[in-house]
């Protein structure tokens, strides 16, 4: 397995190469960001360790644009101990872990081999079917560039949708992803939150994207015309 490290304190770094090494691991370890963002564009890894206080190019950013690239390496964050804005904002942004310093070597490497186990999946920080683009973090919605205000709950079933485009989703599924378990499922509640999706995300703009499957649920499709 291969992992790249990226710490600017030479000590920290030593001593996260050493270790892992000695755990079997294959490591490349870069002092600044910029060389982080290389290494991770230009070479395969299977987990990034990222420091997120780096000079110039911050972890933060170097961690934002490696998503931007395409790169869906797992990435571990670690941050001081007071850091809970930098830890919410790296989540937010694309990182699959945190780990606050100092910590137990033996926690890093649990941490690091569920990564693994997960894969290079994508994860999207914003999600986008078609022109429809919806931020979790911001809970900003907007289609072909103009902002979408939705109500808690139709954001919440919207992120539902859009988290499994093209696929079907029962009313079962919506109850269990938008409304806690005593929710009377006998209710048209899903029904009416869908319809009142569609008076903002698809009429206004001429679109017929949520559509209904009969006896079945309801699903969302990029339905622009094509080119």
């Amino acid at each position: 397995m291969r992992v790249l490290v990226v710490e600017d304190e030479t000590g920290m770094a030593s001593v996260l190469r050493r270790g892992l090494v000695e755990a079997g691991f294959a490591v490349d370890v870069a002092v600044t960001g910029e060389d982080g963002l290389w290494f991770a564009t230009e070479q395969d890894y299977d987990v990034v360790v990222l420091d997120l206080g780096l000079p110039a190019m911050d972890g933060l950013t170097l961690l934002r644009r490696l998503r931007e690239t395409g790169r869906w390496v797992p990435v571990l964050l670690l941050t001081a101990r007071d850091g809970v804005q930098d830890r919410v904002s790296g989540l937010d942004v694309g990182a699959d872990d945190y780990l606050t310093k100092p910590f137990a070597f033996a926690e890093l490497l649990a941490r690091l081999r569920a990564l693994m186990r997960r894969g290079s999946r994508e994860r999207p920080a914003v999600l986008a079917v078609g022109d429809l683009r919806l931020d979790p973090a911001s809970r900003h919605v907007s289609r072909a560039g103009t902002v979408v205000r939705l109500r808690p709950k139709e954001f919440a079933l919207l992120e539902a949708f859009m988290r499994a485009p093209g696929q079907v989703l029962t009313r079962t599924d919506l109850l269990g992803h938008v409304w806690d378990s005593s929710f009377e499922s006998d209710s048209n509640l899903i029904e009416v939150y869908v319809l009142s999706l569609r008076s903002k995300i698809d009429r206004p703009f001429g679109r017929a994207s949520l559509q209904t499957v009969r006896g079945v649920g309801y699903t969302i499709t990029d339905d622009r015309a094509p080119d």
